[in-house]
């Protein structure tokens, strides 16, 4: 009988483990659908909570949780999609551990795989990149940024190293306005002030950090009051914020007068920089399987379109996209992982209220969805919002934390109701409701619970030093 049950399940392939892939994968009826997560990473990063682990305010077991752990999944493969066969409705992937290919066929497939960082061609990011220089959109990054800052500090507290090493070694570069960037130099000063402070006392007077943004501002998006105060801020704990310049190239080479190499960030308006550590956090870029399937993309960001009920153009309802690697021309949205989680939710909607009695494998287009309910969840109830055929985005407000104390929350553009009787919000509030918030939204009860003893272990003893 569970033969026959699985044999009439439509199948659906996930192509993605993030906010898009996870929230689909987890909304989906099991009963209706068997599902297929297909993925590098076997798990959920929460990636609000990335940047606290770079520096040890939180640990990374505790904002992920296993792909596995999704009730009723029928298989989750770490592998990486590399062709698309739309007419055999088949996906040909590689497992990161052989290499070796195999073939998936689908009723249905979902891309969500995202973007990868953009390094915009920028001499020697890809060059340095997990030696100086470093990315941060999953956990690896987070732990490679952590070896990397920790191994400075002990490289520069060897004896016979010159000051000009010394300074060069704890220089730490961030390139990038946004709220990863920004929640990360935070993170980082709260460890420089605290930890550092108190293990590397003589070291303590040669740290320096600086935030460097292409564009006029910090934060674009957010209200522009917020934005000034975020960047005072930022000036108050000593970070130096460059605006309306870029990194245009990184060199590696001997110093001009002592015997040591040298790794330097050349700027637009033609400073460098010497540093220990850079990490890049500007930019997004499609990755190769977006580029190369198939599908029809836009020219500019080479990102899947989509139509209003994110279906791809062309594949009949079988194709879909969602979350970063997806954009609907006609009404494009920024890639925020609220869109993406949001899109995984109207998506799910879709298939367990709509689609079910449809045959996929007949010849026939798929019908319009009809109206489903607003794609939001707590602390937002759904039923505020009117239900809709078509994928509506839910603007929820902004949020970014300035480590501890400290924070900005803005609502002026939030589709919430009554969240223009306070708009914005800064300082402590701020950051208790951005921690607050969060913490809401976490999928276990497991991370719920270890997350504020992370940060109670923090702020009681300190963050972890040790390099493993």
């Amino acid at each position: 009988s569970q033969s026959r049950g699985l044999a009439t399940r439509r199948r659906v392939v996930i192509l993605g483990s993030g906010w898009a892939g996870n929230k689909l994968a987890r909304g989906l009826n099991k009963e209706i659908y068997d599902v297929s997560v297909v993925s590098p990473v076997n798990h959920f990063l929460f990636t609000p909570f990335l940047p606290s682990t770079a520096v040890g305010t939180l640990e990374f077991r505790a904002i992920q949780e296993p792909t596995r752990t999704i009730r009723g999944l029928g298989a989750y493969y770490q592998a990486k999609a590399r062709r698309l066969d739309p007419s055999a409705r088949e996906v040909t992937c590689e497992d990161l551990f052989r290499g070796t290919t195999f073939r998936l066929e689908y009723d249905y497939l979902v891309c969500a795989m995202g973007c990868k960082t953009n390094t915009f061609g920028t001499p020697g990011v890809s060059e340095r990149e997990g030696k100086e220089v470093f990315f941060l959109k999953n956990l690896s990054h987070a732990r490679q940024i952590r070896q990397r800052t920790l191994g400075c500090f002990e490289r520069a507290s060897m004896p016979g190293i010159s000051n000009a090493e010394r300074e060069a070694l704890l220089s730490f570069v961030v390139v990038g306005g946004g709220p990863t960037s920004c929640e990360f130099v935070s993170e980082l000063h709260d460890f420089l002030r605290v930890d550092v402070a108190r293990w590397y006392p003589d070291l303590a007077p040669h740290v320096r950090v600086t935030l460097v943004e292409a564009g006029p501002s910090i934060l674009g998006s957010f209200d522009r009051a917020l934005v000034e105060h975020y960047k005072k801020g930022l000036e108050r704990k000593a970070i130096d914020v460059r605006t309306d310049t870029a990194v245009v190239g990184i060199k590696e080479g001997p110093h001009p007068k002592e015997d040591f190499d040298l790794t330097v960030a050349q700027l637009g308006d033609g400073t460098q920089l010497p540093f220990g550590m850079l990490v890049w956090s500007a930019g997004l870029a499609p990755v190769k399987f977006a580029e190369s399937c198939g599908l029809e993309a836009d020219r500019r960001t080479g990102r899947i379109q989509v139509d209003q009920y994110l279906r791809v153009e062309g594949q009949r309802g079988r194709i879909f996209a969602v979350g970063d690697c997806a954009t609907d021309p006609s009404n494009p949205l920024p890639p925020l992982a609220s869109v993406a989680e949001q899109q995984g939710q109207y998506l799910s909607d879709c298939f367990n209220q709509h689609y079910a009695p449809f045959t996929p494998s007949s010849s026939a287009d798929l019908p319009p969805p009809g109206p489903v309910p607003a794609p939001v969840g707590m602390p937002f109830p759904r039923f505020l919002f009117r239900p809709s055929a078509s994928f509506r985005h839910i603007n929820v407000g902004g949020m970014v934390s300035m480590g501890f104390g400290g924070g900005v929350v803005d609502m002026t553009k939030a589709d919430v109701a009554g969240a223009k009787g306070f708009k914005t919000m800064n300082g402590i509030l701020a950051m208790l409701a951005w921690r607050g918030g969060y913490l809401s939204k976490q999928l276990s009860a497991r991370n719920m619970i270890m997350i504020p003893l992370f940060w109670f272990k923090s702020l009681v003893f300190g963050r972890d030093i040790s390099r493993f």
